[in-house]
């Protein structure tokens, strides 16, 4: 049976501190359409500019995990990310007044508690899961960190093992046997450190938000009398103690091995900038937040491969095609020599496949570059972009009475090169719904099984006639 994607039915505002920043920070999650995914919006900034979370804008994880784009930054958006996918949310835009997500008590349990609140949405499109396909090893010979991902079909598992040769700490384990169980077991772990990282943040006013009770702090070494004074008046309290746990008595455990969970929780909101739900068995030995993003970066890489491999179009020249170069001049309004689509081979409400043969009689091919024919990349684009505007015309009745205007162009990439004598395909999927006549289109372009251009593409249709 098929799972269909979620959002949030309404929108929901939590306030807080940013624990690095010091600065008081809103934020607030927004229901969002099918196949947006979570996406951070810092409503402070010019144009509100948007964050994906997606691995590949990671930028630091010295202190938590810092994504960027568009010249905007958010900083440690793991406890955020954990509370969706441990909800099994699909679609949700964050708002965010400032650089950082609120720490709140050091756990995610706020935000589930703000995200129930407010409500889950089903909405009409399939989730659609990437499963491990076999096992994924990651590990960092140096800091003794393994972590592998291992088939599981029918759910999202994790096991956690940390151990810092620290005789207050020792090793801790944590596990879940399904995501189902995050609310309950993981989500109300708090962050931790050692005391001797406490003392070099505060000597570094790395830590301006830190109101001690949003943290579990372990005592490394002994402490006396006027050092916890001084951690007292610091953090604004009459006295502080180390409590028989080894902790300073600030807060109580909510669980006993509560700073393994929470590097567990750490661990599902890292993996979550993967960009997709998965379903599998993640085991992890001392990991961190850096470890962590190298193991989504190389789960990401793999589905890439994989899907890649999926869209292959396999050209049959013997197959009737949906359109020919004449139906395609009855729908576009170019013409030679700017007709750079030959054939649409496949025409759904979502995706398109069309083809561009590349021969030696093609016109820039006397100056692009006579001794060494290349086809330009910026007609890769715009033959990517004909073939996705036939995708967004044959959502009106009269195609030819329209034209298609690109309105912005992402993310293209130049993966290989096109010559004369190659069969150029282009496939165009709809990342979003098709909404006042605007599509958002993610294309790639195949030489057989090689991609040699990707780019994101936004059109609109207006009329002409």
């Amino acid at each position: 049976m098929n799972v269909k994607q979620r959002t949030i039915k309404a929108p929901v505002t939590v306030s807080g501190t940013g624990l690095h920043t010091g600065e008081p920070v809103t934020m607030t999650f927004n229901p969002a359409p099918e196949n947006h995914g979570f996406k951070f919006r810092r409503v402070d900034l010019p144009g509100s500019p948007i964050v994906d979370a997606d691995v590949d804008n990671v930028t630091d994880t010295s202190r938590g995990t810092t994504i960027t784009q568009n010249g905007a930054s958010v900083n440690t958006v793991e406890h955020v990310l954990a509370s969706l996918v441990g909800l099994e949310l699909d679609n949700v835009l964050i708002d965010l007044d400032g650089p950082e997500t609120p720490i709140m008590d050091g756990s995610s349990m706020p935000f589930v508690e703000a995200l129930a609140a407010a409500g889950t949405l089903e909405q009409e499109a399939d989730r659609e899961y990437y499963h491990i396909p076999y096992n994924i090893h990651y590990s960092e010979t140096d800091r003794k960190v393994e972590m592998v991902a291992m088939p599981l079909d029918d759910d999202y598992r994790f096991t956690c093992m940390v151990d810092y040769n620290s005789p207050v700490l020792g090793t801790q384990h944590a596990t879940i046997s399904s995501i189902s169980e995050f609310k309950k077991e993981v989500a109300s772990s708090r962050t931790f450190c050692f005391l001797h990282e406490l003392e070099m943040l505060l000597k570094h006013n790395l830590i301006k938000g830190g109101d001690i009770n949003n943290a579990i702090v372990v005592v490394d070494r002994h402490v006396d009398e006027e050092e916890l004074k001084h951690l007292a008046t610091l953090f604004n309290r009459k006295d502080i103690d180390v409590a028989p746990q080894g902790i300073l008595n600030n807060i109580e455990l909510r669980h006993q091995n509560e700073p393994a969970r929470h590097k567990l929780l750490d661990m599902i909101g890292d993996l979550a900038l993967v960009g997709v739900p998965l379903r599998g068995h993640i085991m992890a030995a001392r990991p961190g937040h850096a470890a962590n993003v190298a193991f989504a970066k190389k789960i990401k890489a793999l589905i890439k491969k994989e899907r890649s491999r999926k869209h292959i179009k396999v050209y049959n020249p013997n197959a009737k095609p949906v359109y020919d170069t004449v139906q395609i001049m009855d729908i576009l309004p170019h013409r030679p020599p700017m007709l750079l689509v030959d054939k649409i081979l496949e025409l759904t409400k979502t995706h398109v496949v069309g083809l561009k043969g590349i021969t030696m009689n093609e016109p820039f091919f006397t100056g692009h570059f006579p001794g060494a024919p290349l086809f330009p990349g910026v007609l890769q684009i715009e033959a990517m972009a004909q073939t996705g505007g036939i995708l967004v015309l044959n959502t009106v009745p009269d195609p030819e009475n329209w034209i298609t205007l690109f309105l912005k162009i992402e993310n293209a990439r130049f993966k290989d090169k096109v010559v004369p004598g190659d069969t150029l395909i282009f496939r165009c999927d709809l990342i979003a719904p098709i909404r006042r006549g605007i599509a958002q289109m993610k294309g790639i372009g195949m030489v057989g099984e090689r991609i040699v251009v990707e780019a994101e593409l936004m059109a609109q249709i207006v009329k002409t006639k």
